[in-house]
């Protein structure tokens, strides 16, 4: 299955009987005619199975590999299939990669680097393909392409090359110059065994050709079922793209089993015009590949093979907590160290951004050893403040030990209204961008009066967004949240929870408190910009994967199950508030990046203000 770039790929260990193709071919039919994947790997030699040893030299052999590879042809599965099988080229003897689709064989890719040592003497049977002087071979029939191949299919922009076990291990491997020339998968068919350290090596292994090379890997071993006459293999499979895991299965019995991934190449072009080592280095090695066309069919009824990870922002792993934390801590710490140490200056509304901003304040003031009282918490209740956020407000500053204070600006609000003729039952964004103003000049006041700075505490959810008042709360003098979207937001300050155990209670209330700027009585953020989680989820697939507005709207149907006119509105509403809003984004302060996404204007986004988005 093929939809929006995003292609359903397998991988497979099939329980084979060495030296038995007509078996091996039987269980590899097996998997082909259960799956939906468009892409289907086996492992090196599968056909024969790996620990032939002499009988590879057999011509009986050799015939019934072919005779395997006829059966699977007649098939014809309509997709791609990459199954390993010894091949005699005029009397020379490779490991192959034979790659087909239907019952057209597509290309044959030679092994090149062949393991002489210990358990592995593969030189005593095969012979390397990286001299060989040919381009095509006759193969059942048909010419067929040879040797350095880089399979296209030029609509998908699925651009797949081969490489087999031991080439993945040498110090230049051949799917590193296949990246190089543009190639946005690697395919491994391996034999690797079963050694102490051996499985986290070769994940770790995977995972960094797949960063480097900016692409996916796909991986696949034989397994249990080989000869244990000297080693055991490992049935380890591995899918990675751009450095991360997609998905991981180690096959250890003997029954036939796979791996199923989709793997997202329009968030792999992407992230790979982008790169400025991919860009710098693409075919700039003199090396020849035939380019081989295929095409795949796009599917009109894609599902996903796995649930879809709805929170990209969050990280699971325990250490992530406190690498947000070091990052957060240490940034502010710099800058207060350069300002020689002043007072910080906080609005403390009693909701989620502003106790996330005040408790990596304290945070970093305990590290410090700075005196906390040189915090000065403030409390702004407006025209549509609850009594709710401010106890919580003034809870929060009192436990930690603050200073506090209380401003209210109601009355200052219903003079400015007078001032500029507003009437203040009109609910417009007149009536709540001053009080946003109101709030932000009282603290900047108040800053130079106590000789300290304003520290900001909207996230990057809303700066996406432009949920922020020009020349109010969009201005501070560090923003400090300003790289940590709203879902990342709720994470942190749940971990929070740990270093601050006497605010236990007190943080999960805030937590369950309805996220408002409180500039009108019961006004909820989400009533505006719609679900936090969604936001985030579509800045994620925009901005990191390049998701385009189809897609997106794909995407919230099939991870979120949104019926077409509510994904359409929240897509719309995505796009248009993130576009219109560059202008408020120019002019933000300083404050550290934290995840591989930022919207700093002087850092990871750029574009003039006046760029629109293309309507359709």
């Amino acid at each position: 299955m093929y939809k929006h770039g995003i292609l359903k790929v397998l991988s497979a260990s099939p329980t084979l009987q060495v030296g038995n193709p007509r078996f091996n071919a039987k269980e590899i039919k097996k998997v082909l005619l259960e799956t939906k994947a468009s892409l289907v790997l086996f492992p090196e030699l599968a056909l024969t199975g790996y620990t032939c040893g002499d009988m590879f030299y057999q011509e009986s052999l050799i015939k019934s590999a072919l005779n395997g590879l006829q059966d699977l042809l007649e098939l014809k599965f309509n997709g791609i299939v990459i199954v390993g099988m010894p091949l005699d080229i005029d009397g020379i003897l490779l490991n192959t990669a034979v790659v087909f689709k239907e019952d057209k064989i597509l290309g044959v890719v030679p092994k090149t680097f062949l393991p002489n040592t210990d358990e592995f003497q593969e030189k005593r049977w095969f012979s390397s393909g990286i001299d060989i002087n040919m381009d095509e071979v006759i193969l059942l029939g048909q010419k067929v392409p040879f040797g350095h191949l880089l399979f296209v299919d030029e609509k998908s922009e699925i651009r797949f090359g081969v490489e087999i076990c031991q080439d993945m291990w040498a110090p230049v491997s051949p799917g590193s110059l296949l990246s190089l020339a543009g190639a946005n998968m690697i395919l491994n068919l391996s034999a690797s065994n079963v050694i102490v350290g051996k499985e986290i090596v070769r994940k770790n292994t995977v995972l960094e050709h797949s960063r480097k090379n900016q692409g996916a890997y796909i991986y696949t071993s034989s397994g249990m079922s080989e000869s244990s006459s000297e080693t055991i293999f490992s049935g380890h499979n591995i899918h990675a793209s751009m450095g991360e895991l997609i998905n991981e299965k180690v096959i250890s019995d003997y029954n036939t089993d796979y791996l199923i991934s989709d793997i997202d190449f329009k968030a792999i072009n992407f992230q790979r015009r982008k790169d400025s080592n991919i860009k710098d280095t693409l075919h700039q090695f003199d090396i020849k590949y035939k380019v081989v066309y295929f095409t795949l069919d796009e599917s009109t009824d894609f599902e996903f093979s796995h649930e879809v990870n709805t929170y990209p922002f969050i990280d699971e792993r325990k250490e992530t907590f406190e690498e947000i934390r070091t990052i957060q801590t240490r940034a502010l710490a710099k800058r207060l160290i350069v300002l020689n140490y002043p007072k910080i200056i906080i609005g403390v509304s009693g909701g989620l951004d502003s106790t996330l901003a005040l408790l990596v304040a304290v945070d970093t003031f305990n590290y410090l050893n700075r005196n906390l009282k040189d915090i000065v918490g403030l409390s702004l209740p407006g025209l549509g403040s609850s009594k709710r956020t401010m106890t919580n407000a003034k809870l929060l500053a009192t436990k930690l030990g603050i200073t506090f204070n209380e401003i209210d600006i109601k009355e200052e609000s219903y003079l400015h209204f007078e001032k500029i003729e507003q009437d203040a039952e009109d609910f417009s964004v007149t009536y709540e961008n001053t009080q946003a103003r109101i709030r932000t000049m009282t603290l900047m006041n108040l800053a130079n009066k106590l000789g300290g700075i304003v520290l900001g505490t909207g996230d990057l959810t809303e700066v996406a967004l432009g949920f922020m008042t020009y020349s109010g709360d969009q201005m501070s003098m560090y923003g400090i949240n300003g790289g940590i979207p709203k879902t990342l937001v709720q994470r942190q300050t749940l971990g929070y929870k740990n270093v601050f155990p006497e605010l236990k209670d007190l943080i999960d209330d805030i937590l369950d408190t309805p996220i408002s700027p409180e500039l009108i009585k019961e006004q909820k953020t989400e009533d505006i910009l719609g679900n936090f989680q969604i936001n985030d989820y579509l800045l994620y697939r925009h901005l990191v994967c390049g998701d385009h507005k189809e897609k997106l709207l794909f995407l919230l149907n099939k991870v979120f199950h949104l019926e077409e006119y509510d994904a359409n509105k929240s897509v719309t509403r995505f796009l248009n508030r993130f576009y219109k809003s560059q202008f408020k984004r120019q002019v933000l302060p300083d404050g550290p990046k934290v995840l591989k996404l930022g919207l700093s204007p002087r850092g990871d986004y750029r574009r003039g203000s006046d760029v629109g988005i293309e309507e359709e």
